[in-house]
C-alpha cells in the first residue's frame, strides 16, 4: 500500500489551487508530479507532507488515514528545493538532526549518519559547514539527512534546480540507484519533462488543479491523452480532423486546422474514437515526419503534404524544421540539409497519428484496441 490522495482541494484567498484532486501512487514506486508553475504539483507535496492542511479530502499513507496527523507523525522525508540547511551545522550535524529530534543518540546515532553519508557520497565533507559546499554537496547533504531517518515516503521539490548540467545529471543517477536500493515511496516534483522521463516509474501530469493524466514515462511522452499534455510534453503537432470515410484498418481525415487555406487529407490508423462528424485531434510527433524533396520517388505507405520550410532551428539534439502546409504548420525533426524557403513533401505514416481522446487507458497495453489493428 501506498499513498492515496481523495477528493483533495485547497484554496488560498479564493483561489482553487487544488480541485478534487485524487491520486494513487504504489508502494516502492518513484512517482514524478510534472506540470508548469502554478499548476498544483508543490501543493500537493505539501498536502503529502502535512505541511499545508487541505479544505477537504483524505490523505492515506501505507493505509492509514494521517489527515489529521502532523509532519512528524507521518513518517516522511522532506528534500526542499532550496536545501533548508542550518548554516550553523556541520554537515555531519546537519544529517543528524532529525535523529536528535527523535532522540537517538550515541553510537546508533553515528552509525546511520555515516552510513547514509555514505550512501550520498558525502562523507569526505563531514567536517564542513553550508557555505563551504558545493551546489551537488549541499544536496547530497539535503537527502542524506531526509534518508536517516529511514521514512516510508520521501518527498522532493525541484531540489536539483540549482545545479549546473554535469552535476545534475551525477546527482539524478545516484538518487533513482538509491532509491531502488532503499525501496522508499518518493514523489518527485519538477518542472522538466527530461528529469521526468528520466527519473518516474510513473509521472502524474498536473494543470490547473487537477491531475492530467497518470501514465509511464513511456507511454505520456508516446500517447498524450489531452492537447494539454501534448504539448507540455513538447509535441507541437497537433491536427484537428474530422472523418472521411473508413476503409479496412485506416480511415480517411481531413484537416481542419484554423487557417488552413485548402482541404487536405490524410490517412490515419482507424481507431474507436472516429465518428461521422465529429472533428477530434491528433499528434504527431517530430521525430515521425521525413522531408522529402520533390523529385525523391514516393512510397505509398506515406502521407505526403506539400510544403515549405519557413524555419531551421538547432535544438541541441539535432535541426527541427517548421513548414508550411498551407495556412497551418508542422514541426519536424530533419537529416539532411534542407534550406529555408525549400520546397518539400511532408511525408509520415498512418500510424504516426495518435488520437487525443481524453481518456485514461485502463487496460494493458497489448490488449488497447487503439493501439491495435481492428
Amino acid at each position: 500500500m501506498g499513498i492515496i490522495l481523495k477528493e483533495i482541494s485547497k484554496s488560498y484567498d479564493g483561489r482553487a489551487v487544488l480541485k478534487n484532486l485524487n491520486l494513487e501512487i504504489n508502494q516502492g514506486e518513484f512517482h514524478v508530479l510534472l506540470g508548469p508553475s502554478g499548476g498544483g504539483k508543490t501543493t500537493t507535496l505539501s498536502v503529502m507532507a502535512g505541511l499545508t492542511e487541505q479544505d477537504s479530502g483524505s490523505v492515506s499513507i501505507s493505509g492509514r488515514d494521517v489527515s489529521n496527523l502532523s509532519p512528524g507523525e507521518r513518517k516522511i522525508g522532506f528534500v526542499f528545493q532550496d536545501h533548508a540547511l542550518f548554516p550553523h551545522l556541520t554537515v555531519f550535524d546537519n544529517v543528524a538532526y532529525g535523529l536528535r529530534v527523535r532522540r537517538i543518540k550515541g553510537h546508533e546515532m553515528t552509525r546511520k549518519v555515516e552510513y547514509y553519508m555514505s550512501k550520498v557520497s558525502i562523507a569526505k565533507e563531514k567536517d564542513k559547514f553550508p557555505h563551504q559546499l558545493s551546489g551537488g554537496q549541499k544536496q547530497r547533504t539535503a537527502l542524506a539527512r531526509a534518508l536517516v531517518i529511514e521514512p516510508e515516503i520521501l518527498l522532493m521539490d525541484e531540489p536539483m534546480s540549482s545545479l549546473d548540467a554535469m552535476t545534475k545529471e551525477t546527482v539524478r543517477d545516484e538518487l533513482k540507484s538509491i532509491q531502488q536500493e532503499i525501496g522508499v515511496i518518493t514523489v518527485y516534483v519538477t518542472h522538466d519533462q527530461n528529469e521526468a522521463i528520466l527519473l518516474g516509474d510513473r509521472v502524474s501530469v498536473l494543470n490547473n488543479g487537477r491531475v492530467e493524466q497518470i501514465e509511464s514515462p513511456s507511454e505520456l511522452f508516446h500517447h498524450p491523452k489531452t492537447k494539454f499534455v501534448a504539448r507540455f510534453v513538447g509535441i507541437k503537432n497537433i491536427l484537428k480532423v474530422s472523418l472521411i470515410g473508413i476503409n479496412n484498418h485506416e480511415a480517411t481525415v481531413q484537416i481542419n486546422n484554423d487557417g488552413m487555406e485548402h482541404p487536405i487529407r490524410i490517412r490515419v490508423k482507424k481507431y474507436p474514437i472516429f465518428e461521422k462528424g465529429k472533428e477530434i485531434n491528433l499528434c504527431i510527433h517530430p521525430e515521425k515526419i521525413m522531408l522529402k524533396r520533390e523529385d525523391e520517388a514516393s512510397d505509398s505507405n506515406l502521407n505526403r503534404i506539400r510544403g515549405k520550410i519557413v524555419k531551421r532551428t538547432n535544438n541541441g539534439n539535432g535541426f527541427m524544421a517548421i513548414v508550411d502546409i498551407g495556412g497551418t504548420t508542422l514541426h519536424a525533426a530533419i537529416l539532411g540539409d534542407f534550406k529555408v524557403h525549400e520546397n518539400i513533401w511532408v511525408c509520415f505514416a498512418p500510424d504516426a497519428a495518435h488520437p487525443l481522446c481524453g481518456k485514461k487507458c485502463r487496460e494493458p497495453e497489448q490488449q488497447r484496441k487503439c493501439l491495435n489493428r481492428m
